[in-house]
């Protein structure tokens, strides 16, 4: 077992990353960059501990493609690495963010090396422009640009940590608790990505996998007098509605378990839960739009979607054209891409019996492509 932990910082908004994709889950072949990053650098820490602080919405597709600990983060970097420290252990701790991508395991080892000559071990680059500070000229000799990661005894990191002041990096933590610092020379090439013109610059980083995904989804709601009846989006002219937790509409629910399966995203169950009371009565288009969003978040572009309606009544063929623009407006792709397809059981079954509506959906989803836009 190693005497030091890695701790990955990924929980982060991207806020200032102008895609539709989360930083962290652009693809790297098939791995998203968190992922990818914690194996780059995990190769060369044999039997180091891992954990990752991650947004709280995100950790359960994390820990569906990985055996590491992860932690919910929080607002700050700092209390996101706050919580990623009460799950370590060892003595020592080497922190980093997931935007730094493309660490050398040169910088690696000269961390490692230096750990008993500090507190805290940090890789500097020196400042090689002018340097103009409140409109004076400094010693740019005295200027240094800091990287991550950064090595840290653990129990001297935590101490620090107990203020409330908002540090930008660990190590100015440490030293403004009257701890020890150690600079090591940084790495050039180990820029990180704040915009998406960073990304240009980091030659590590692969393409995404050009690959396509399917995915399946199937519902069935019951009838229920007097209530409004919604289906693929659409006021349908009923008597009765659907029996659900929400508005009921079928068409919906089964093309977001596509959706979901298509991404390996689990289900609308898992996103949706029929326990909660914020989608009592809920509009299903709400949910698709919530769904694509989470799709597009985590790294995924839908491609095509293809629904097929299974009723006795109502009729459906007044509605499909209407049904496919709005499903297809929701999904963000023309309507060439999405189909709806109307069918009966032939009087067969409870549908047959006029007791209710099935929907099976197929959706296509791939990367985002963030190496061509």
């Amino acid at each position: 077992m190693s005497d030091l932990t890695l701790i990955l910082l990924a929980a982060g908004n991207s806020s200032r990353f102008k895609t539709p994709v989360k930083k962290q889950w652009l693809r790297i072949g098939h791995d998203p960059l968190w992922l990818y990053v914690t194996n780059r650098i995990t190769k060369h820490l044999p039997g180091a501990p891992v954990v990752i602080a991650a947004h709280a919405d995100e950790i359960p597709f994390m820990r569906s493609v990985c055996d590491f600990t992860i932690v919910e983060g929080g607002a700050t970097r700092q209390q996101s690495l706050k919580n990623a420290l009460a799950a370590v252990t060892t003595p020592y701790v080497m922190v980093t963010d997931i935007a730094r991508s493309c660490i050398d395991p040169g910088l690696l080892e000269r961390l490692i090396g230096n750990k008993g000559n500090a507190d805290t071990i940090v890789p500097v680059l020196d400042v090689v422009d002018t340097v103009v500070y409140e409109g004076a000229t400094i010693e740019r000799e005295k200027v240094k640009r800091v990287q991550t990661p950064q090595l840290s005894q653990t129990d001297v990191l935590r101490r620090a940590l107990l203020s409330d002041t908002e540090y930008t990096d660990e190590s100015s933590a440490v030293v403004a608790a009257g701890g020890s610092r150690f600079f090591i020379p940084g790495d050039a090439h180990a820029a990180k990505i704040t915009h998406t013109a960073d990304l240009a610059v980091l030659e590590c980083l692969g393409s995404p996998s050009p690959a396509v995904f399917t995915g399946n989804g199937f519902d069935v709601h019951g009838f229920e007098e007097g209530k409004p009846m919604v289906l693929g989006g659409v006021a349908i002219d009923s008597p009765f509605g659907f029996k659900a937790h929400s508005d009921g509409d079928v068409a919906i629910h089964a093309l977001i378990d596509a959706l979901l399966g298509a991404a390996s995203l689990g289900d609308i169950g898992m996103l949706f839960p029929d326990t909660d009371e914020r989608y009592k009565n809920i509009d299903s288009k709400e949910l698709l739009e919530h769904c694509v969003l989470k799709l597009h978040q985590l790294g995924f572009v839908v491609l095509h979607a293809d629904i097929t309606i299974i009723a006795q009544t109502p009729k459906i063929a007044p509605y499909k054209e209407q049904m496919r623009r709005t499903l297809a407006s929701l999904v963000q792709i023309p309507a060439s891409r999405l189909n709806v397809k109307a069918t009966t059981t032939e009087h067969l079954g409870f549908i047959g019996r006029k007791e209710g509506v099935g929907v099976m959906a197929t959706a296509s989803v791939h990367y985002f492509d963030w190496k061509n836009g």
